[in-house]
Order: structure tokens, then sequence, then C-alpha cells
């Protein structure tokens, strides 16, 4: 298949997961951290059942996940700021790369949250439609 596969540009992105004890939660983490563009998109599913040791106790438990795409650049503060928001003591962050993938969805996500440092996002084109833009600020 043509434009997907791992390559070196794959390395920079990640999924980053976590989860809540609510989707109400899930949702807000995912609104805010979008909006923040720390990460280009975020999905919630669930609810799943947990189980897992808390407190020296085995506790279970329904839960959502929330899943993050970001570039590796911006996972220290996406997970600085699940840590601050999020309602858990110790919420799970995990960060997965991302091997491969369709070159256009990794450039769009790499677009979404570089515009946080002040550029802006390059236009999509249909395809085989052609966009003029003008070059961006380094």
């Amino acid at each position: 298949m043509a434009g997907y596969g791992a390559g070196p540009q794959a390395s920079e992105f990640l999924q980053v997961q976590t989860t809540t004890d609510s989707r109400a939660e899930a949702m807000e983490l995912v609104r805010a951290a979008v909006e923040a563009r720390l990460a280009a998109c975020g999905q919630v599913a669930g609810p799943v059942a947990s189980t897992y040791w808390w407190n020296d106790e085995v506790e279970r438990s329904e839960e959502w996940f929330v899943f993050f795409k970001t570039t590796a650049g911006r996972y220290e503060q996406l997970a600085a700021f699940l840590l601050e928001r999020h309602s858990y003591d110790e919420p799970e962050i995990i960060a997965v790369p991302i091997v491969g993938g369709s070159a256009a969805y990794l450039a769009w996500l790499r677009d979404e949250t570089d515009a946080a440092d002040g550029g802006v996002p390059a236009p999509r084109a249909a395809e085989g439609v052609a966009v003029a833009t003008e070059p961006r600020p380094e």
C-alpha cells in the first residue's frame, strides 16, 4: 500500500493512553488536551472492567480508556497536563510509539500539534486538488 508503512518519521509519533472512572472526565481530558494542541485527536472507549492492586488490595472497577495521538515532542507536556488534571492519585499514563501509518495522517498529526508553537496548520487539499500555501514561519 502506497503511503503506509514504517519509517524513520514514524518514531516521532505516539499513542498515549490513560483511564478514568467516568466518561465525563474522559471526554473533558480529551477536549482540553486537543484544544491545547497537546494531541491532534483523542478517543474515549468503554466502559471496561479493570482489576488492579491499590493500597495492598485487589480492586475492581469500571473505567474508560482515553487515547491521545501526539508527537514525541509533545509527550512531556501532555503527561504533565494529565497529572495535573486527572482525578486519580496515580493515573496510568502510557506512551506507545506509532511505528507506521498513513503518511497523510502522520503529517496531519504533526501539523496539528506543531500549531501550538505558533505555526498554522497547512490547508488540506482534496485528493488530486492543489492548494496554494505561503511558507510557514519557522
